[in-house]
């Protein structure tokens, strides 16, 4: 056996220290190249805890998470007499818990502020929650017409705040009448909507005429209610949320590529997925994160859609 000579020892010895600095492959596989931004999740989502969204968060490789609160349970006919409480029934939390999940984990969570539209106290306890910081209203999943008095006291509230308002548009249950969306954009130029779920997604298709059907495939065929409203409205924007956003990805590629090309600066990631896995076909919002990276145009558009519009939309540092 060769024996080391004293410089050789120094030389070995100071190599390996310098490789006990570096991060080791499983920490250097933990932390994300490119930050994204998650616009669109809850606590106590079909029960898992705060620990697990985080560590569900963290594996998708999301930094910064924006948590939606549900509003009181209450029996009521915007909230089908309790069926739909805790945002449709998921168990959702309501602010207080995205308030303290916020405070947890300070540099990656921020929180909303929701109620359940047409209750008396909804604005004051809205704005109570957007005054402790709170930077977005919703997600509004209530069953009550989308220009409904009491609706359209939030969209001014939000404007107030200077801070979105984002709606689960899902025609016979929540947000009633699509059609009526660009009076109401219009009426508010001031509030900046985010729309999401089934009838938001669905409408990519000019075609889209049977609105019960709520999953749509097949090839679309640009020019639908969602692309225009998209393009006609500045204070429209889309959150990719959701087996809903997935699908409107998935279903016609060619038509995808196209749609975050032409939105591209309106587009905003969102998982609104409830497992504990975080990645692989187990979790759709890590689905959603692959088909951006598949689809978008180029990578000026992914780190938008994943990143950029969301940071500068809710002035995130």
């Amino acid at each position: 056996m060769r024996c080391l000579s004293r410089r050789d020892f120094l030389s070995t010895s100071l190599a390996a220290g310098a490789v006990a600095l570096l991060p080791s492959a499983a920490t250097a596989a933990e932390t994300p190249v490119e930050p994204i931004i998650d616009i669109h999740q809850h606590t106590n989502y079909r029960e898992r805890t705060n620990a697990q969204l985080a560590a569900h968060q963290r594996a998708m490789g999301v930094t910064q998470t924006i948590l939606l609160p549900a509003g009181s349970s209450v029996k009521r006919p915007s909230t089908g007499d309790g069926i739909h409480n805790t945002l449709g029934g998921v168990g959702a939390g309501g602010n207080e818990t995205a308030l303290t999940m916020a405070r947890q984990y300070p540099k990656e969570f921020f929180f909303g502020a929701n109620e359940v539209t047409d209750l008396p106290e909804a604005r004051a306890e809205i704005a109570k929650y957007l005054d402790l910081g709170g930077i977005i209203i919703g997600e509004q999943k209530f069953g009550l017409e989308l220009d409904s008095p009491a609706s359209q006291e939030l969209y001014a509230l939000a404007a107030d705040y200077q801070v979105p308002i984002l709606m689960h548009l899902q025609h016979g249950t929540y947000n009633l009448g699509f059609e009526k969306l660009p009076r109401m954009l219009e009426k508010f130029p001031k509030t900046i909507f985010i729309g999401h779920a089934q009838t938001w997604w669905a409408n990519i298709d000019k075609n889209h005429t049977n609105q019960k059907d709520l999953y749509p495939k097949g090839k679309v065929t640009p020019g639908g209610l969602t692309d225009r409203y998209l393009a006609d409205y500045p204070n429209m924007f889309a959150d990719m949320s959701a087996g809903s956003g997935l699908n409107a990805l998935t279903r016609d590629e060619e038509h995808a590529r196209g749609f975050l090309d032409r939105h591209q600066e309106k587009i905003l990631y969102g998982s609104d997925c409830d497992d504990r896995v975080g990645s692989g076909p187990a979790c759709q919002g890590a689905q959603t994160i692959a088909a951006i990276r598949k689809l978008a145009p180029n990578k000026e558009a992914e780190r938008k859609i994943l990143y950029e519009n969301s940071k500068k939309l809710f002035k995130l540092t």
